[in-house]
């Protein structure tokens, strides 16, 4: 069974983390996976920089900037991780945008992907449609699991869509802006967790964007099985160094 799956079976709400491979350091990747699973982190989104990236807001942002400056490439990510499966036991995704794995060539990326042990990957400007159509037979011969975000704006179709050609969980975004952490949720997006939850889709919801503290923690998963947290961890790293990641795993629990 992937790691996802098998996580996304345990009875409790899951934590996990997004940190930029590369940052701050280029060879800082393996070291803060390996501390963050010590910590109790659930499961990791490893992110892989980009140059342009849609989705990220201003602390990502520049983690990213920084760690391309440093040399991070596909090449050198996998190489970092390649013997990851010998000391995390956890499951690993990569976040990263379409046009590096397009340049990679999409079979190429899926199977070092699956030969490094990465268990799933989230694209956000890859289209579910597009997925549906060229790429789902690929990610599937190397049992990836793609994971595919939705925000207060996606239709119930869609919704439903992208759960049908699911078989990880649905990454919620839980507002239509980029990312960053804010203070807590409002009364609407709230309203808008339960209402996915009341559509009782067979994949498990997963919230991101926002959730920075035990607080928006709790919030987050009231209707939900766990939320990722990511610039609050960036900014956490920028502030404390490996050295705060305990503290911080230990403030969200």
């Amino acid at each position: 069974m992937n790691r996802i799956n098998k996580k996304l079976q345990e009875d409790h709400k899951l934590l996990s983390i997004y940190c930029t491979a590369g940052y701050p350091e280029l060879e800082d990747t393996l070291p803060i996976i390996q501390e963050l699973e010590k910590n109790g982190v659930d499961f990791l989104e490893i992110g892989l920089p980009f140059s342009d990236p849609l989705a990220d807001g201003p602390t990502i942002q520049q983690s990213s900037t920084k760690a391309l400056q440093s040399g991070m490439t596909s090449n050198k990510l996998f190489e970092q991780l390649k013997d990851i499966r010998n000391s995390v036991e956890i499951p690993l995704i990569i976040m990263g945008y379409f046009n590096p794995m397009l340049q990679y060539g999409v079979e190429k990326f899926c199977k070092k992907c699956a030969d490094t042990g990465i268990d799933g990957l989230i694209i956000p400007d890859l289209p579910v449609d597009v997925y549906s159509k060229k790429y789902k037979a690929i990610f599937e011969k190397y049992g990836l699991r793609n994971i595919f975000l939705i925000t207060p704006q996606t239709s119930e179709e869609r919704i439903r869509f992208i759960d049908s050609v699911s078989n990880g969980f649905i990454y919620m975004v839980s507002t239509a802006s980029v990312t960053g952490s804010t203070s807590g949720f409002n009364e609407e997006t709230r309203n808008y967790f339960k209402r996915v939850k009341e559509m009782q889709l067979k994949n498990k919801l997963i919230v991101g964007f926002g959730i920075s503290d035990k607080e928006s923690f709790i919030q987050a998963t009231q209707y939900t099985k766990g939320a990722i947290i990511g610039s609050a961890f960036i900014k956490t790293l920028n502030k404390h160094g490996k050295a705060g990641i305990g503290d911080f795993i230990k403030s969200i629990r």
